[in-house]
């Protein structure tokens, strides 16, 4: 089983400090948003030859664990 932190990294000068795909640009909220939307997974792959099946799994992987966190965005 893949680590998402093994594909998803913070870097304050890359994309504001939002979580990215390691060595691009490419913003893990942008590819859930996509998914979300109804792009298929070989739509996605097609669209960022960057973008490989193992971010996409990574990019799942982190929003579970970001789901699971103790702080609600309810207030």
């Amino acid at each position: 089983m893949i680590q998402w932190q093994d594909f998803i990294e913070e870097r304050k000068e890359v994309m504001l400090g939002k979580p990215v795909f390691k060595g691009t640009r490419l913003t893990v909220e942008h590819v859930l948003r996509e998914l979300g939307t109804g792009a298929t997974q070989e739509e996605l792959l097609a669209n960022y030859p960057t973008l490989r099946p193992e971010h996409l799994q990574a990019a799942l992987l982190y929003a579970a664990a970001v789901v699971t966190m103790d702080e609600s965005i309810y207030q």
